[in-house]
């Protein structure tokens, strides 16, 4: 069976466009909201502070009992100078929220300690083991936020002159915006579990979103290398024909490669530990939206501009992948 993209490409265009647009609006509210001022929640890493999480020990008769009242914590954080912290409960094993994580300022190790044994007075006695607690400064933070967004911009604009240098300015403007694509896709899905389930993001995102860049623009140049044998093969045949043919002739190798990386992505998310989980799910994402781009949104634009009788008149060197 033959897939005709440029037939359905509104279909696809507006899916994206859909998808896209939800994230904006959620990233929007997010920066919107007090508690975030972004538009992704910003892990430790970027803003600075302390972050206490804090479990409490079920195997003390009656310490679980009751659920941990999120009120209370409140309280407590403002009785200690903390009001502005940002709390969320934890659940357990089991599904019950007996663990709580407060990120605040930078807490000084007296100020910890009274913390923590000011919320065991009220909510129950903390298990030692399970407790965590990090600090970093809010240079630091700083300092890694613009590195991170210092190389997503260094990587766009060698992707850009790589294509430009491999293709034509056209085949790299496209690539460019998959890239744009799967970038805004995963950015607004993460925006969305922010506010939802207060999922933060820390500097292992944007180690995922450079990450990302490269799987999306490498399925890309696949595709484009093959419309562009096609188009030297048969240049009597339509470009949209050649487009077609060319995605046809790569959907196989996308679709096993795509699948194989998921797989591999899907076991570190569900066995890979909590450092590694959130670094694996938005891999999964911009993985998955870099094949649907590569397919549907790069391709399908090129057909569009190429159909409307613009002539790129540039000789470009034969390359195989």
């Amino acid at each position: 069976m033959k897939l005709s993209i440029n037939k359905s490409r509104g279909l696809w265009w507006g899916i994206s466009s859909a998808v896209i647009i939800v994230g904006l609006i959620s990233m929007i509210i997010s920066w919107q909201n007090p508690q975030i001022q972004a538009p992704l929640r910003p892990g430790l890493d970027f803003i600075g502070g302390t972050r206490l999480q804090l479990v409490r020990d079920c195997n003390k008769p009656g310490n679980c009992d009751k659920p941990i009242d999120i009120n209370i914590v409140r309280q407590v954080a403002q009785e200690q100078g903390l009001a502005d912290s940002s709390i969320q409960l934890l659940a357990d094993e089991k599904g019950q929220e007996n663990g709580v994580s407060i990120r605040s300022k930078t807490l000084a190790v007296d100020e910890r300690t009274k913390l923590e044994a000011a919320l065991a007075e009220k909510i129950g006695v903390f298990d030692p083991q399970k407790n965590q607690n990090d600090t970093v400064g809010p240079t630091l933070g700083k300092e890694l936020f613009t590195s991170g967004l210092l190389a997503l911009v260094i990587s766009f604009i060698g992707i850009t002159l790589y294509m430009a240098v491999r293709f034509q300015w056209d085949y790299a403007l496209f690539a460019i915006v998959a890239l744009f694509h799967d970038i805004l896709i995963t950015t607004g899905f993460f925006s969305i579990i922010g506010l939802l389930f207060g999922v933060e993001v820390d500097s292992l995102f944007i180690v995922a979103l450079l990450t990302i860049t490269g799987f999306s623009v490498n399925d890309t140049v696949v595709i484009y290398d093959r419309i562009r044998e096609n188009t030297q093969k048969n240049p009597n045949l339509s470009f949209y024909d050649s487009v077609d043919n060319a995605v046809n002739e790569t959907l196989t190798r996308s679709i096993n490669t795509t699948l194989t990386v998921l797989l591999t992505l899907g076991a570190i998310f569900l066995f890979g530990g909590s450092t590694l989980h959130n670094f694996a799910l938005a891999l999964i994402v911009g993985f998955a939206m870099g094949a649907y781009s590569s397919i549907f949104i790069a391709s399908t634009l090129l057909a569009w501009w190429r159909s409307r009788g613009i002539n790129v008149s540039r000789t470009t060197t034969e390359t195989t992948v």
